[in-house]
C-alpha cells in the first residue's frame, strides 16, 4: 500500500498557472497507472490526467493543451502542471496510485 500527499493548490486568477505535486511514501517505479482527479462542488470526481510507468499520458478533453502530467520516479513524485487556468478548473484535486487516494488539494480559479 502506498500513501499519497498532494500539495501545490491555492487561489489563482484565470489565466494563471499552478503546479501540483503528489508525493508517494514508497517507490512509484513499479506503479503503472497514476492519475490526477478533481471534484468540483456538487459534481462527481473526474479523471483529469494519467500517466503510465512507460510515460504514456492521457488527458481529459477539457484540459488538453493546458495541463501536463509527469512523474519523477527518483523522487517518488507525480506532478500536474496547470496553465491557462479557468474558473471551471476549480475543485479539489486528488492523486490516485494505483488504488490509493491522497487527501486532496484545493484549487480555486477566480474570474
Amino acid at each position: 500500500q502506498v500513501q499519497l500527499v498532494e500539495s501545490g493548490g491555492g487561489l489563482v486568477q484565470a489565466g494563471g498557472s499552478l503546479r501540483l505535486s503528489c508525493a508517494a511514501s514508497r517507490s512509484i517505479f513499479s506503479i503503472n497507472a497514476i492519475g490526477w482527479y478533481r471534484q468540483a462542488p456538487g459534481k462527481q470526481r473526474e479523471l483529469v490526467a494519467s500517466i503510465t510507468s512507460g510515460g504514456s499520458t492521457n488527458y481529459a478533453d477539457s484540459v488538453k493543451g493546458r495541463f501536463t502530467i509527469s512523474r519523477d520516479n527518483a523522487k517518488n513524485t507525480v506532478y500536474l502542471q496547470m496553465n491557462s487556468l479557468k474558473p471551471e478548473d476549480t475543485g479539489v484535486y486528488y492523486c490516485k496510485a494505483p488504488a490509493n487516494w491522497g487527501q486532496g488539494t484545493q484549487v480555486t480559479v477566480s474570474s
